[in-house]
C-alpha cells in the first residue's frame, strides 16, 4: 500500500480507503463491519469514510462500534464525517453555524470518538453565506474535533470563494475535495477542478470508483444480481445506471482488456485511478470480505496498465458522457 499526502497537507492517506456509503447500516451491522474494515486494514487501509446522512446515521454508529471492538490506536487510522443532510428540522440540514457544530457533536457522539480526521461540506448550501461555513469549520477545528476540513461535490468556483475569504480572514481554507471519479465520470475532476491541484494544491478522496458497480463487471451480461446495490429497494437511480446500454457495452470490453492483463474489470478500474497524481485516495466500498481482497489487488495492478493499457482504456471510454 502507498499512502499519500492529502494534497498539501501533511497527513498521509493509504492510496485505497474504505468507506460506509450504502452498506452500513443498509446492508450489515457491527459483526460485519467489523471483519470488513479488519480485512481493510491489514491490507494496509489507514482510511474510513462516514457521514452524518448514510443511513440516517445508524453507518456511523457501527463503524464507531467496531472501532471500539477492534481496539485499534487512534493515531494509527483516520475517520471522516460529512455534514449536511443531519435530519427532518429545518435547522438539521444545510451548512448553517447552528448546523455544522451541532452536526459534527452528534457524529462525535455517534462514532464515540473525541475528534474525526476530516470533516466535509457534503454539498454546498447555496442558502447559507460561505462566510459563516468558513467559520464554523474553523470553530470545529479551533475546538480540536477535526483536523483539516474540505468540500464534497463543491464547484471550482465555490471553493476558490471559500478559499479566498478564508485567506483574507486568516482562517484554514478547505484542502481537499471529495467528488465522485471513475472511468464513467471524468469531466469535473479533469477539467473543472485541475486549477485547483495547480493553484492550490488541493487534496481528492475520490467516491464511486465503481461506478455504482457497474465497473465492477458484474451487470455485464444484462441482469441485475440479488443483493446487488442496484438490487436495494431505495437505490433505484442505480438500478436505471445499470441498465446503460452504452455505458455497460463499455463495460464489457473494459472486462476484456482487463482479462488480457489477468486482472478483474474491478481491479483495473481502481488502478487507473491510482495512476493519476492528483487522486490522494480512491474511497472503495465492500458488502464482504473478499470483496475487500480483491480491490486492494489494485494496488500491483497498477504496473500493468502501461502506456499503451493507459491509451486501451481511453480508447474504449472516450465516448462515454458524464
Amino acid at each position: 500500500m502507498e499512502y499519500r499526502h492529502l494534497g498539501k497537507a501533511g497527513v498521509k492517506v493509504s492510496e485505497l480507503s474504505l468507506g460506509a456509503w450504502v452498506t452500513y447500516g443498509t446492508q450489515f451491522g457491527v459483526p460485519e463491519a467489523k471483519e470488513i474494515m479488519a480485512a481493510a486494514y491489514d491490507a494496509g487501509v489507514n482510511f474510513f469514510d462516514n457521514a452524518e446522512a448514510y443511513a440516517n446515521g445508524q453507518a456511523e454508529t457501527i463503524m464507531g462500534k467496531a472501532l471500539k471492538e477492534l481496539g485499534w490506536a487512534r493515531k494509527d487510522y483516520l475517520v471522516s464525517t460529512k455534514i449536511f443532510w443531519g435530519g427532518s428540522g429545518p435547522n438539521d440540514r444545510g451548512l448553517s453555524y447552528k448546523h455544522i457544530i451541532e452536526g459534527v457533536n452528534g457524529a462525535l457522539k455517534r462514532f464515540q470518538l473525541d475528534y474525526v480526521d476530516f470533516v466535509y461540506a457534503h454539498r454546498p448550501d447555496p442558502e447559507t453565506p460561505i462566510e459563516e461555513t468558513v467559520f464554523a469549520f474553523n470553530q470545529v477545528i479551533h475546538e480540536g474535533k477535526a483536523f483539516y476540513w474540505g468540500t464534497s461535490e463543491w464547484s471550482a468556483a465555490e471553493i476558490m470563494r471559500a478559499t479566498d475569504f478564508a485567506r483574507r480572514n486568516n482562517l484554514r481554507p478547505p484542502s481537499m475535495e471529495q467528488p465522485q471519479y471513475n472511468l464513467f465520470h471524468r469531466q469535473r475532476f479533469e477539467v473543472e477542478y485541475a486549477p485547483l491541484y495547480k493553484e492550490l494544491g488541493y487534496g481528492t478522496t475520490t467516491w464511486s470508483p465503481l461506478s455504482g458497480g457497474i465497473l465492477s463487471g458484474k451487470y455485464n451480461d444484462g441482469d441485475i444480481p440479488k443483493g446487488s446495490r442496484a438490487d436495494l429497494k431505495d437505490y433505484g437511480w442505480m438500478k436505471e445506471r445499470a441498465k446503460d446500454k452504452v455505458k455497460i457495452e463499455a463495460s464489457r470490453k473494459l472486462a476484456d482488456l482487463a482479462a488480457e492483463l489477468g486482472i478483474t474489470e474491478a481491479q483495473l478500474s481502481l488502478a487507473w485511478l491510482l495512476k493519476n497524481p492528483n487522486v490522494s485516495t480512491v474511497i472503495t466500498g465492500a458488502s464482504k470480505v473478499s470483496q475487500v481482497q480483491e480491490n486492494m489487488k489494485a494496488v500491483d495492478a497498477k504496473e500493468k496498465l502501461t502506456d499503451d493499457v493507459m491509451d486501451r482504456i481511453h480508447e474504449i471510454v472516450k465516448d462515454i458522457k458524464d
